[in-house]
């Protein structure tokens, strides 16, 4: 289904590439017609209609722009200002929806509940189940008549009707699930110009004729026009396949909805929105997925098809068995040539054994206990601030051997202040706002206009004003550091960007670790400013500014002091920020490159951000667990080991290598290196700084590839996608995060918070070992069940559990046992052993102890009731043969009952700690044993049952409890993982 959709996806874009160039031919042959707005448009006040403006952006129709007069003229006809965008009036916007729309997709219907049942009847398991209760019904009704005779076939069809029942209930809770995570998972917001004040709003409440700011990163919300901007590139590979990215500006200013920001940033003139745009007409004929099988839930339908086909052999060789004993028989007679309807009787009754074995080999309720395991999971995840975005990301993460980890905003809180400077050779603290005006005091006046300049015009953020009058500083958080230190100094961010005028802007370059400007000042004279990485920006500098304020060359001693000063800030967790400027050539142009060499140092700031509550002690939980912590910054070297120390990540004996260093390894030096920070998850953890995009995908994938780890990796930044992409387990923050990096990564940390990552891991966990809980509870009943069945039906020639009882066993082994075990909660002991890895067996040794040693016990009691259970129980009678297989059936449930109990720790003696906090088990069990009471005491003739006495029962139940000290015995015996 997803490869047709993919291809489906494929021929549209293709369709719709060849129509927008047919649309330009045309249109370049035919002569421009005269537009002439619609009355309501005009009625209205607006200039131009949807449809039109739908068709100039779509098809990059620059020739009709212009006949409109350009995009401000657009702007104009649709009562818009480039600068303050739209006005307040909720009149106005309801006309505006009403003739342009809203920034909405229509979503494609829900399937019913109906749909999820007929697809859960296309069960190959459940179809045997189908055969059985025709062939079982007919044999019933031949033999012993109707209604009796078809109590088995019904019983059957009943169970067959309650699988698929929970089966659709649970599939279709998961896909309302799956809708709820997808609506929160699309809740963007993005910066919009409106009514003067710059704000976030979610891209749903955009309008036409709104203005958007958008910046590297960001996804484009709607189709629109190019306002202005600074070396954009968009990536526009999600609608035409094409991977080279698009130059957008005066000359190309169209913007399709559903695109990427690769580069750059822009103001943007909202035009269409909603189903409108081409990515709106795209989706109309698309669905997203969210139900794609897991890699656990693939392999465990190929585990219940394997048993289900051994089931199906131990099936035909009892019926091959019991036939051949017939034949004998006949042969001894001399009666083989003569065949009577007794004879065709007994046949069908050995189908009907046979029918039986195959209904207690069939596990449908594998795949059921890996969706039900992975939905509570899902939810409760959701609860502790992780959105799964891919289903499967949840098992995996439970197998994770390696974090790579993000500082800034992950390890950290991501709200930066500026709390050292040195500026003009002064090492000031400036944490407090006192400190701040002493600087200020003793700052030249020359370099407080430098600096002011370099701060306010070089950077990413804006200082603007929100509708109650406060000031409020956009951007990054270093952006916004930076900018707080600049009017802390009692700069005015309006102002200095009056007073000159933008040339050029190089937004921040990952690889470069550097941002710059070239701004014309009011002589005319061009200056070029640049911010970045401390040793990166005074490699670039040849002068610096003294104590006076003036200009002098570098000379060794003052590149010493300041490479100190940067030491000493990053010694001390600070990340360091160099400002340098340089005059450029009044011929500079925009196409012109920004220099790179030459500067004037204005500075050095030490940003501190400090480390998240928590963090170490996670960290510590995680190298409990087995999970070797790397920390990946862009930052200094010394501002890595520092924050990595107090996070207890960087340990004695540690490895920390910068990327240049790292970059320069080969790939038999890095197979030694790795090795040796990897010695049975010892402490010895590694640390990168100064890493390029690139350095961290080759980390990852060297990881993964050389040394079969299972890696996890966080990331906020556009420049983190290809490490996430490449990742097992993709871990993007939903604050700090761009909207390329939460595309990229299986789960969203909505706190960007290291902790929640550890519970993400813990909750994987949980999954992993629940089903692994539920396979062994399963497992133990299927062999317990089916050697029974056979060997009575080749021993007697006939079977103690009918196919109504085995069918209600496994009703207890896949529905209710799934739910039980399958939402356990989970707790701290997970984070006390080593991971399960890629090459983990899933059935463990310890399972196998302890499904045979369970399994023998519950043989060993079902064929001493069959050899000796009238004595036991003093049964005489001609009622006595079904009082005893009632009461084998009462026993053989009650051993599964106290075997999942004791199912709920594979290793752990004490099975009962925390089993009343989950009331879903505690109710499933309740519920068992409540519905064993009713098939025993009233369903007799539906279920070939007969009423025990008290003291039988309690019998029974004493029967069943044994096994729980058994398998508590069983766990002493020591086995290897």
């Amino acid at each position: 289904m997803h490869i047709f959709l993919y291809r489906f996806q494929e021929k549209l874009r293709v369709a719709v590439l060849v129509s927008k160039a047919a649309l330009q031919f045309i249109q370049g042959l035919a002569p421009a017609s005269e537009y002439t707005v619609p009355d309501d448009v005009k009625a209205a006040g607006y200039g131009i209609c949807a449809e039109e403006l739908s068709s100039i952006v779509e098809s990059h129709d620059i020739k009709k722009l212009k006949s409109h007069g350009g995009v401000e003229a657009i702007a104009a006809k649709l009562c818009t200002s480039p600068e303050d965008g739209l006005p307040k009036s909720r009149r106005r916007q309801a006309v505006r929806e009403e003739l342009f729309g809203i920034n909405r997709f229509a979503e494609t219907e829900s399937r019913s509940f109906w749909v999820f049942v007929w697809e859960a009847l296309q069960d190959m398991t459940l179809m045997i189940l189908a055969a059985c209760a025709f062939f079982s019904l007919v044999v019933g009704i031949a033999t012993e008549g109707w209604p009796k005779g078809a109590h088995d076939g019904l019983g059957i069809v009943a169970s067959i009707l309650l699988v698929v029942f929970v089966t659709a209930t649970s599939d279709y809770r998961q896909s309302l699930q799956f809708k709820d995570l997808d609506k929160e998972k699309k809740k963007i917001t993005v910066q919009v110009s409106r009514n003067g004040y710059r704000q976030k709003l979610s891209i749903y409440d955009l309008l036409a004729g709104d203005i958007v700011h958008l910046s590297i990163g960001d996804q484009v919300p709607a189709d629109g026009l190019f306002l202005s901007g600074f070396s954009l590139l968009i990536n526009e590979s999600s609608l035409t396949g094409e991977s080279e990215p698009v130059a957008v500006n005066a000359e190309n200013p169209f913007l399709l909805s559903g695109t990427k920001v690769q580069d750059g940033s822009c103001k943007m003139l909202v035009t269409t929105v909603g189903m409108r745009t081409q990515w709106g007409k795209l989706m109309a004929t698309l669905s997203e997925g969210g139900d794609d099988e897991t890699p656990l839930q693939v392999k465990l339908n190929g585990v219940a098809t394997i048993i289900g086909k051994i089931g199906l052999i131990f099936a035909v060789v009892t019926f091959a068995v019991l036939t051949e004993g017939l034949f004998r028989r006949k042969i001894m007679d001399a009666s083989y040539l003569s065949w009577t309807g007794d004879d065709a009787m007994e046949l069908l009754e050995f189908f009907a054994i046979a029918v039986t074995i195959v209904v207690v080999a069939v596990p449908e309720g594998l795949p059921l206990a890996v969706t039900l395991s992975l939905a509570f999971a899902m939810k409760k995840m959701m609860n502790d601030k992780a959105l799964v975005r891919h289903l499967a990301a949840c098992e995996t993460m439970g197998s994770a051997t390696t974090i790579c980890s993000d500082k800034t905003g992950t390890l950290t809180t991501n709200h930066m202040t500026v709390v050292k400077a040195c500026i003009c050779g002064k090492i000031k603290d400036v944490e407090s706002a006192s400190d701040t005006k002493s600087l200020f005091s003793e700052l030249p006046e020359s370099a407080m206009t430098l600096l002011s300049q370099s701060i306010f015009n070089n950077t990413g953020g804006d200082v603007v004003f929100n509708k109650s009058g406060s000031r409020e500083i956009l951007g990054t958080p270093t952006e916004t550091a930076i900018l707080e230190f600049g009017l802390s100094l009692g700069g005015d961010f309006l102002a200095v960007r009056k007073a000159s005028t933008l040339v050029k802007v190089e937004p921040f370059n990952s690889a470069k670790k550097r941002m710059g400007v070239v701004i014309q000042l009011p002589g005319g004279a061009m200056r070029a400013h640049s911010k970045g990485a401390s040793e990166i920006i005074l490699a670039s500098c040849s002068k610096y500014l003294n104590d006076q304020g003036n200009v002098v060359p570098l000379d060794d001693a003052t590149v010493a002091h300041l490479n100190a000063t940067i030491n000493s800030f990053a010694n001390e967790a600070l990340r360091t920020l160099c400002l340098a400027y340089v005059d450029v050539g009044d011929g500079f142009s925009a196409n012109d490159q920004i220099p790179e060499d030459g500067y004037t140092c204005i500075g050095i700031v030490g940003i501190k951000d400090p480390v998240r509550p928590g963090v170490k002690e996670s960290v510590a939980i995680c190298r409990s667990a087995g999970i070797m912590v790397r920390m990946v910054t862009g930052d200094n070297i010394n501002t890595a080991k520092a924050i990595a120390r107090e996070c207890g990540i960087l340990t004695e004996g540690g490895i920390a290598i910068e990327g240049p260093d790292f970059r320069t390894k080969s790939a038999e030096e890095l197979n030694e290196l790795i090795p040796k920070i990897q010695v049975k998850f010892s402490l010895l953890l590694l640390v990168m700084a100064r890493s390029s995009p690139l350095d961290k995908h080759t980390l990852v994938k060297h990881l993964r590839t050389t040394f079969d780890e299972v890696v996890a990796v966080t990331g906020d930044g556009t420049n983190d996608a290809p490490a996430l992409h490449e990742a097992d387990i993709g871990l993007a923050m939903g604050i700090a995060g761009t909207e390329v990096a939460k595309e990229s990564a299986d789960v969203i940390i909505l706190d960007d918070n290291f902790s929640t990552i550890v519970t993400v891991a813990k909750w994987g966990r949980s999954v992993y070992i629940n089903i692994q809980k539920f396979v062994q509870f399963q497992l133990t009943v299927n062999v317990v069940a089916l050697i029974v069945n056979f060997s009575s039906a080749c021993l007697t020639g006939s079977a103690p559990l009918t196919a109504v009882q085995l069918l209600w066993v496994n009703m207890i082994m896949d529905t209710l046992g799934a739910l039980a075990l399958a939402t356990e909660p989970p707790n701290d002991e997970l984070m006390k052993r080593t991971p399960v890895g890629r090459k983990g067996n899933f059935i463990s040794n310890i399972m196998w102890r302890n499904i045979l040693g369970q399994a023998f016990y519950q043989f060993i009691v079902i064929w001493y009731l069959q050899t000796e259970g009238k004595w036991l129980f003093g049964l005489k009678g001609e009622n006595s043969d079904l009082v005893l297989n009632t009461l084998i059936f009462n026993c053989f449930v009650f051993c599964q009952v106290f075997n999942e109990v004791s199912s709920r720790e594979m290793e752990r003696i004490n099975v009962f700690e925390g089993i009343l906090d989950n009331n879903v088990f505690v109710a499933v069990l309740g519920s068992t044993v409540i519905f064993q009471f009713i098939i025993v005491q009233f369903l007799g003739d539906f279920a070939n049952t007969t009423p025990l006495t008290l003291k039988q029962w309690f019998n029974c139940i004493f029967i069943g409890f044994i096994g729980m000290p058994i398998a508590a015995a069983v766990k002493l015996i020591p086995v290897d993982f």
